[in-house]
């Protein structure tokens, strides 16, 4: 299996985001960086002129760039951003809106985990149109993606499952982050900037409950799946999605790196992975078929 890191889902300052790839391409063991904005076109014009210089770093590294798509396509500038970041000369694509399907008819592509790739039937579709790697939703159960998984061998593409991160549940017209400071999408003054991991949301009662990035809602937890790797193995999945967070994102990556090639055992993988100063829980709910913020120890596991 390949380690790949997925794109920035938070709106970081410029610098923070080039030291940020800096630091991945020197240090962090992991094959494929995805790069690009997909949550919010706002956001794109303060770090859009940095991703040529970033690209060619990380290649320099030795890692494979893949720009990724919006998530969310209502408006003409968005739709010309798509347009031309599928134009690009040379470029690998991966594809989170069905507006970008228009624009890359025909040319290989990936497919981002926005996509909502659920049965056999329309990775088949989508890979008869050029899809050749296809990220899962983090909903899916490990027998869901066990079945995709035959499936994208028999067509010869890749399986992508992310196994570190906050989870992606919903994306809406209307950014809650402004609301929740009694602004408005369109002069949001970029509020989400404080944010670097998101908003937390807590229940009435103050239990947290959610997280907020823009017009995205996560979940509180971080999903890891580092004690799940042998079964993803056997799944069939191919690749292992971090996404990017502002803890130390190279330790999460060489952690995970050992644990893919046996250096170290899922046990002692997840507690290396639980003193690394994460500030939630970690889930792994769905993997296991069961609600996505639950924790399944390895005792139960292997029962």
């Amino acid at each position: 299996m390949e380690l790949t890191l997925g794109p920035i889902p938070f709106h970081w300052p410029a610098e923070r985001r080039r030291d940020f790839y800096a630091r991945i391409a020197d240090e962090a063991p992991v094959d494929t960086v995805y790069l690009g904005e997909v949550i919010c076109s706002k956001r794109a014009p303060f770090h859009e002129h940095d991703l040529g210089d970033t690209a060619a770093r990380l290649e320099r590294a030795g890692k494979r760039v893949v720009f990724s798509t919006l998530c969310e396509v209502m408006t003409k500038r968005e739709r010309k951003m798509t347009e031309e970041l599928c134009a690009m000369e040379g470029a690998e694509i991966e594809v989170n809106n069905a507006t970008a399907l228009w624009h890359i008819a025909g040319r290989g592509h990936r497919l981002g985990p926005l996509m909502n790739v659920y049965n056999e039937a329309t990775l088949a579709y989508l890979a008869a149109r050029g899809a050749t790697h296809v990220s899962l939703p983090v909903e899916l159960p490990g027998a869901a993606v066990a079945q995709l998984g035959a499936a994208a061998r028999s067509l010869g593409i890749g399986v992508e499952v992310q196994v570190f991160g906050r989870a992606s549940l919903a994306v809406s017209a209307r950014c809650y982050h402004a609301r929740a400071h009694g602004r408005t999408k369109d002069s949001c003054q970029f509020v989400c900037e404080a944010d670097p991991d998101g908003m937390a949301l807590k229940t009435l009662d103050g239990k947290d409950f959610l997280t907020v990035n823009g017009i995205q809602t996560l979940s509180q937890s971080y999903i890891s799946l580092i004690s799940d790797l042998p079964a993803l193995r056997a799944a069939g999945v191919s690749h292992c999605r971090l996404v990017p967070h502002s803890q130390d994102m190279v330790a999460v990556a060489r952690l995970f790196r050992a644990a893919m090639a046996g250096g170290i055992g899922p046990g002692e993988a997840a507690a290396a992975l639980s003193l690394l100063g994460i500030p939630a829980p970690f889930s792994n709910g769905f993997w296991h078929g069961q609600p996505g913020y639950k924790m399944v120890p390895a005792a139960a596991m292997a029962g």
